[in-house]
């Protein structure tokens, strides 16, 4: 906490509880997620998790494509699931902290009867898996430039829509995640896997390994209503360039149209998710199913 303290006692903080909170709790969660282990092992852990991962999927293209690691589609492919860890880690992270505190370290009564800010304080625990995330696809980059080419050059990266587009699509994903926690609220069995199926479903209908073309004409509405559709197409746009694989459901939009579409979802999210949040807090605490741990 004396890493946070200086922060906290700025003049402009100390007058926000919002901020408070959000800066405490991401203290707190980055604690709890990277307390189980000596520094040392958990960055070995950091490191090669995503690889592995990766090299999973590097090998079915491989078998399926005979090695055509050259192909536009590959670096499409690569780095959609390098990005895509992004999502897991948000969405879960918010999410799971409810799952934390309820039921392994059972304080959820005692935090809510803090003085604190519930919706900054669950944006604040999602911070550490945000991180820890973000490290996580830096590697996985990496090590598909360094092991198979891909064609990204750091001096051709258009830094400023990359910036733009994934803060935009972290805090649509942190939005889902808030959903997802506020559902969490809600229901006292059944939620363990919540976040993960979420976040898995996402990986079907957003583009992260195949293009939505390959979709039926049916489902493919489903990944236009994602925020993380228009993330990832203006991320590999951003990175890649001209090398960008292009198809034709995305390729009509220009990058500021796309920009554009990405922020009027997420800001809808955000709107939706804080209320949306009030509401389920409301409901779990009249149910009394609040603080109802699973072995009830």
């Amino acid at each position: 906490m004396s890493i946070t303290r200086p922060l906290l006692d700025t003049p402009f903080i100390r007058r926000s509880n919002h901020l408070r909170t959000f800066i405490t709790a991401s203290w707190l969660g980055w604690q709890i997620e990277s307390n189980w282990a000596d520094p040392f092992l958990f960055a070995v852990y950091s490191i090669v998790r995503p690889v592995t991962s990766v090299l999973i999927l590097v090998v079915m293209y491989s078998v399926i494509t005979n090695g055509a690691l050259q192909e536009p589609i590959f670096a499409y492919i690569y780095l959609g699931n390098a990005l895509y860890i992004l999502v897991g880690q948000v969405i879960t992270g918010v999410s799971w902290s409810v799952i934390d505190d309820r039921e392994h370290y059972r304080t959820l009564r005692q935090l809510y009867t803090t003085p604190m800010d519930g919706y900054s304080y669950l944006m604040g625990r999602g911070v550490a898996r945000l991180i820890i995330g973000l490290i996580s696809v830096l590697i996985t980059i990496g090590f598909g430039m360094v092991a198979f080419q891909l064609p990204i050059s750091i001096g051709t990266i258009d830094w400023l829509m990359l910036v733009i587009s994934t803060v935009l699509g972290v805090l649509s994903l942190a939005a889902i995640g808030m959903v997802v926690g506020s559902l969490t609220l809600m229901l006292a069995r059944h939620f363990w896997s919540l976040g993960d199926a979420i976040s898995g479903a996402l990986y079907l209908f957003t583009g992260a390994i195949f293009p939505l073309d390959v979709l039926p004409a049916w489902l493919r509405p489903i990944g236009f209503a994602f925020p993380v559709t228009y993330w990832l197409e203006l991320a590999r746009r951003a990175i890649l360039g001209p090398n960008a694989a292009k198809f034709p459901t995305l390729s009509g939009f220009s990058d500021l149209e796309l920009t554009g579409i990405l922020a009027a979802i997420t800001l809808a999210l955000l709107v939706f998710s804080w209320f949306f949040y009030r509401w389920a807090l409301h409901r779990a605490k009249e149910n009394g199913i609040f603080d109802m741990e699973t072995s009830y």
